[in-house]
């Protein structure tokens, strides 16, 4: 793995967790959430995340095992290493308390109910910008091993979790800004949670990298996999459909699979 590549890694990891900016800057700038926009983006992106890692990143992971491990061993590690990815991060999302969890939907409008300050909001919306950043943490560890090992798998990855952290960027944003009567505030809590995935990437960059050869390669990035398809589906698709209609998710994830095949199709 070329170090060259740390700076194109990085910044695509920048890019994704810095997103939650923008879900603050909806709540900024906009008196309504674009609720169609919204379900469409976030099936969109778990189409793309879901079709990548069954086709793409499991393939690269058993495939870096084979020298290591050989063909049939290869394929049992990289299952077990794809199953060990769910579990991480199902782990980390059973041990965020429900309230404060990123799955909680908040929408702008939320702001303009009550002009009073509310210390139990604020509250809220703290713990909410602790829990996205946990939950961030393994994002920024995905997005940037993907940027490491291939720049053309890393972008449409890091595309699909930029918008997957909007309305995450919304959950914390709302409540800061309506318990302080701050929209400065809310703003830039919500964009300090993102932080999180480049300080994964940092992580992973100076623990993993000197370490890293095929078979560890392998092994996290079927990690990877599993992790990116619990996140669409625990995630994206109910999110998708608490904000829109069952089939605004849907189409978003039939676009995303068809979009990801084609343009894999274009690099072969």
């Amino acid at each position: 793995m070329e170090t060259g590549n740390f700076w194109f890694a990085f910044g695509l990891t920048l890019f994704a967790g810095l997103s939650t900016g923008i879900g603050s800057a909806l709540a900024f700038f906009t008196k309504s959430t674009n609720t169609r926009f919204l379900s469409v983006s976030l099936g969109f992106s778990a189409g793309v995340m879901v079709y990548v890692s069954f086709v793409e990143i499991l393939q690269k992971a058993r495939i870096s095992l084979i020298p290591g491990y050989g063909e049939k061993m290869a394929a049992w590690y990289a299952v077990l290493a794809f199953f060990a990815g769910i579990l991480i991060i199902a782990l980390i999302d059973k041990l965020i308390p429900s309230p404060e969890n990123p799955h909680e939907i908040k929408r702008v409008e939320d702001m303009a109910r009550n002009n009073n300050r509310d210390p139990k909001l604020v509250r809220m919306g703290l713990f909410t910008a602790l829990a996205i950043a946990i939950h961030n943490f393994p994002e920024g560890i995905a997005t940037f091993m993907a940027g490491m090992a291939d720049p053309t798998l890393a972008i449409p990855i890091a595309v699909a979790i930029a918008i997957h952290n909007i309305p995450e960027g919304i959950a914390v944003s709302v409540p800061i800004s309506y318990g302080t009567g701050s929209k400065k505030r809310g703003f830039f809590l919500s964009f300090l949670s993102g932080l999180a995935e480049p300080v994964g990437a940092l992580i992973a960059w100076i623990i993993l990298m000197p370490f890293l050869n095929d078979n560890l390669f392998g092994f996290i990035f079927a990690g990877v996999a599993g992790i990116m398809v619990f996140i669409s589906i625990d995630e994206l698709l109910p999110t998708a459909q608490e904000y829109g209609l069952h089939h605004h998710a849907i189409y978003g994830f039939l676009a995303g699979m068809a979009i990801m095949a084609l343009s894999l199709l274009l690099f072969i």
